[in-house]
């Protein structure tokens, strides 16, 4: 997701931290449940590779392939 450590999880949490719009205005935007989307947020839950795959084009984030050290 465009960073050279942590995870897919741990850019899209970011993301939505750094988002100056509410949860309820991304789930919104996105389709993904509120609920869903507050408990991911939280860590108590994962999500769907289509909600994470929504996220990701909502935040323009990218999967990218690391180059080998």
């Amino acid at each position: 997701m465009n960073r050279e450590d942590g995870t897919i999880t741990d850019a899209l949490r970011k993301a939505i931290g750094d988002c100056d719009k509410s949860l309820g205005q991304i789930a919104a935007d996105t389709g993904i449940d509120s609920g869903r989307l507050s408990r991911f947020a939280r860590g108590e839950r994962t999500l769907t590779l289509p909600a994470a795959d929504a996220l990701a084009r909502y935040f323009g984030l990218k999967l990218v392939k690391a180059r080998k050290r």
